[in-house]
């Protein structure tokens, strides 16, 4: 599958709100969202066509090569950026969990967001809701971070809307504290949407995803 990105050539990201266009309610895709759920398509490693002016991975397909940041922002070419999570990578809930983890109390709830986003989309059906929530919830973080606090308010909220309607067909939610993130949500959208506009730190801002 193709992911394409959302960079725009006046410096515009793909993890811009919705309400600007792209997908509705997530990180958005310059193209259009797989799902058409929010939760955007990303991009993996690709090279430069000088010719054709675009960026293309080894098998010739449209993709960014542009280098990252640990929000997701796109750099200048030749910048260095961190690394970005492989694509379409299987973990069973358990690994899902710790990796995302990881990533939140690094401060890179855009990565976490791909961890999440891989495990929608090779799990079961009834998984969706599930991981679809906590994507949601990675990518209201990451909106905040980047100093967007309506978008990251209104993302929060639906992440969390997500996973209080559709976690009970997941018995025991593997161990994942909903209740708890659901809350953690909704009172950081609070504070973050009556707040001066000012960044929130990723690190310090990163939920629990288990109790400890």
């Amino acid at each position: 599958m193709n992911r394409t990105t959302g960079d725009h050539g006046d410096g515009r990201d793909g993890a811009e709100d919705g309400a600007r266009g792209g997908t509705r309610d997530g990180v958005r895709d310059g193209a259009r969202d797989r799902e058409g759920n929010g939760v955007r398509n990303r991009e993996g490693d690709g090279v430069r066509d000088g010719a054709r002016g675009r960026d293309r991975d080894a098998a010739g397909r449209a993709r960014s090569a542009r280098p990252r940041d640990g929000l997701g922002r796109p750099l200048p070419y030749g910048a260095e950026g961190v690394p970005r999570q492989p694509e379409g990578v299987v973990r069973g809930p358990d690994e899902t969990v710790r990796e995302a983890q990881r990533l939140l109390d690094a401060g890179m709830p855009f990565h976490a967001h791909e961890v999440f986003e891989d495990a929608w989309k090779s799990g079961p059906e009834s998984e969706r809701d599930l991981w679809q929530g906590l994507a949601q919830l990675a990518v209201g973080l990451t909106h905040a971070a980047r100093g967007n606090s309506a978008g990251g308010a209104r993302l929060l909220r639906r992440g969390a809307d997500r996973l209080a309607g559709g976690s009970g067909s997941v018995p025991g939610a593997y161990g994942i504290d909903v209740g708890g993130l659901v809350a953690w949500a909704r009172e950081l959208a609070d504070r973050t949407e009556g707040g001066d506009g000012g960044v929130l730190d990723a690190a310090a801002e990163a939920p629990r995803l288990r109790p400890l």
